[in-house]
């Protein structure tokens, strides 16, 4: 049986070397992809790792409030704060998309809110029965202040909910503040009243915090162009197995004494071991070549055994996915322009174009049906998350099940035509 095997491995490896112009495509076109690709999307992925976002910063006030606010906003790491605008060509600007937002605080803000914080504690404290400051004059207070947010009408209501939630946080947080040390100063107290969050939020990351859980523009290509390259052998694969049934292989094997899933295995191999050198090509250039490029390293310190788990079930994955195609095609015209097609519909909704947290609700649905995606999210748990074996096995399972799906529909279907 092992002796059948490695010969059919021998005729496989034959049958390539005729095509070597289309297995040197099959290593080179990914390189070049995933190289071209990367530089393209590298600043997007800079963009969504955080880099600043420039909004327009318009202090009327200038006192203690909207100093306050600029520094948090400034703190935040998110906005780049510009200032030479007025408020008609900050909103001039705004609206024809220069920028996606601007920020105008009012004239008075500070005195008025500190006059509405006196009014409201004298009342409070002289209710009470208590005499407040005699010193102190009676204080109106001032009708509620606008602080105006001109927002890009192209930009997402996600980013203008949690901008305006950030603004009236920072002026709840000051309008506290100003309350308790009012209340000190009537009540005459030298107690510190200040009023300290008894609950505060710590952010905890995973495995210590050392990878960040959205991958970078090398972290999200290598792996994803990697298997783009893994499931385009499709293309050859299905090419092959037409070719055979053209030129009367599938016969003298069929009446040869070898079972026809030697046939199977014999291809699964041969093209197993293609899935690992295309593989190690492109970690070659994710670790090697992208430095030189001014793009991140691609990290594979501790991970490379992993790595290579989730690829050859990938792999097999993809070889059932050929053999199925070559089995039904009856024509190279079929096999070779279907082949390919499927492969980019694959990856197009399986997150290799486009990462799948960029895509809309039902589109990161029907990404979980490609069996690229759940390569790509086996890639992603142990590039960021560093996880096991036991992390990924649930996707491991799912592409070996298609493969043995894809292989058990080509040997029912094989069967089935040879007996009519």
């Amino acid at each position: 049986m092992l002796y059948k095997l490695w010969r059919s491995f021998i005729k496989e490896i034959q049958l390539l070397k005729r095509d070597s112009g289309g297995i040197v495509i099959i290593f080179l076109m990914p390189l070049l992809l995933i190289i071209t690709i990367t530089l393209i999307q590298d600043s997007t992925f800079k963009n969504l790792e955080g880099s600043k976002i420039p909004i327009i910063f318009i202090d009327n006030d200038k006192s203690e409030i909207s100093k306050n606010i600029k520094l948090e906003l400034q703190r935040s790491k998110t906005f780049d704060l510009l200032t030479n605008y007025d408020e008609k060509s900050a909103q001039n600007a705004v609206f024809s998309g220069d920028y996606q937002m601007a920020i105008v605080i009012p004239e008075n803000l500070t005195k008025d809110l500190n006059s509405n914080i006196d009014s409201k504690v004298q009342t409070i404290v002289s209710s009470f029965g208590l005499e407040s400051d005699s010193t102190a004059t009676k204080v109106v207070a001032s009708k509620t202040k606008d602080i105006h947010l001109y927002f890009d009408p192209a930009t997402n209501a996600g980013f203008k909910n949690s901008v305006m939630n950030a603004v009236n946080k920072m002026v709840f947080e000051i309008e506290n503040k100003k309350i308790y040390k009012a209340f000190q100063d009537q009540l005459g107290t030298t107690e510190d009243l200040e009023n300290k969050s008894l609950i505060t939020f710590k952010e905890i990351t995973p495995n210590k915090g050392k990878e960040e859980l959205m991958p970078n523009s090398v972290q999200h290509n290598v792996p994803a162009w990697a298997l783009f390259a893994i499931f385009f052998i499709v293309v050859p694969l299905s090419i092959n197995l037409v070719k055979e049934k053209s030129q009367g292989t599938s016969v003298r094997v069929r009446v040869s004494p070898t079972p026809y899933y030697i046939h199977i295995l014999g291809k699964t191999f041969t093209y197993l071991i293609i899935c690992i050198i295309q593989f190690l090509l492109m970690v070659a250039v994710g670790v090697w070549l992208f430095p030189y490029m001014d793009l991140p390293q691609f990290d594979v310190t501790g991970k490379m055994f992993h790595l290579i788990i989730v690829t050859l079930f990938a792999g097999l994955a993809a070889i059932g996915f050929g053999v199925l195609l070559g089995t039904l095609a009856k024509t190279q015209e079929q096999s070779a322009p279907f082949g390919a097609t499927s492969v980019v519909v694959l990856a197009a909704i399986g997150g290799i174009w486009v990462p799948v947290f960029l895509m809309p609700e039902f589109m990161q649905k029907i990404a979980a049906f490609s069996p690229m995606n759940w390569g790509l999210n086996a890639y992603y748990d142990i590039i960021l998350r560093n996880s096991g074996i036991g992390e990924i096995a649930k996707e491991l399972i799912f592409l070996f099940l298609f493969y043995i799906a894809m292989v058990a529909i080509s040997l029912f279907y094989e069967r089935k035509q040879n007996s009519v």
